[in-house]
């Protein structure tokens, strides 16, 4: 298969698996759809990544030409709307409204700039010299921790919601990389980056998939006013 339709292909595998979830948990429909539509927009922040971080072929050569792609839109899509529904499937947890007197404690003074800690970060990470991957990791990072200060009961979510993402983005870009050998050090721009590969994956994937995975999976519950409730015995 001609690299011009690798990134089309993996892009629309992910909306796949969003659209098999969807189809399968009926109880997380709404917060897949809702989620997804918000992230799928962070496809637009492209060009910030082409060709720093990497140059994917695309459908019309667009992201060589413009830095913009309807691949990345979809990426965003599919990727957005799993991890904010992983750590309940694999838990079996539930959730229950935040008591109006838990919403009025000091900590919740700072519930919409925690929320978004990681749009206010990444503009001042992206001026560091560094590739633009990093500033984008940072800035979930960043995120992921304003939500566990301002929400202690999101710590766990956090965590496990990052590795669970990190166990299912993965497999997606290994099997990208087995059936078309060569396609990673071809797009990569590994000049750039720091080298390090996991599994034949450059390790600023992983960093990627578990600090997405961490921001996310609490994204919900944070904005809604949900907890968890408690595992059952």
């Amino acid at each position: 298969m001609s690299d011009q339709y690798i990134w089309l292909l993996w892009s629309s595998t992910l909306v796949a698996a969003w659209l098999l979830l969807y189809g399968l948990f009926p109880a997380q429909r709404a917060i897949m759809l809702r989620m997804a539509l918000i992230t799928a927009p962070l496809g637009l922040t492209e060009p910030l990544f082409v060709p720093e971080y990497w140059s994917p072929p695309s459908l019309f050569d667009l992201a060589r030409r413009t830095g913009f792609d309807i691949e990345s839109l979809l990426f965003c899509f599919g990727i957005g709307g799993v991890s904010a529904v992983l750590y309940p499937l694999v838990s079996g947890r539930s959730v229950t409204g935040v008591a109006p007197a838990e919403r009025g404690r000091r900590r919740h003074r700072y519930h919409r700039l925690a929320l978004a800690a990681p749009y206010f970060s990444f503009p001042l990470l992206w001026l560091l010299p560094w590739n633009p991957i990093y500033a984008g990791a940072g800035a979930l990072i960043v995120g992921a921790i304003a939500t566990m200060l301002c929400r202690p009961d999101l710590r766990r979510v956090t965590w496990i919601g990052g590795l669970l993402f990190l166990g299912y983005y993965i497999p997606f870009t290994l099997v990208i990389e087995l059936a078309v050998p060569g396609y990673i050090h071809r797009v990569w721009t590994l000049d750039a980056l720091s080298g390090l590969f996991i599994a034949g994956i450059p390790v600023e994937e992983y960093l990627f998939a578990i600090t997405f995975g961490m921001y996310w999976a609490g994204v919900y519950e944070h904005f809604a006013w949900l907890r968890f409730t408690p595992a059952r015995r």
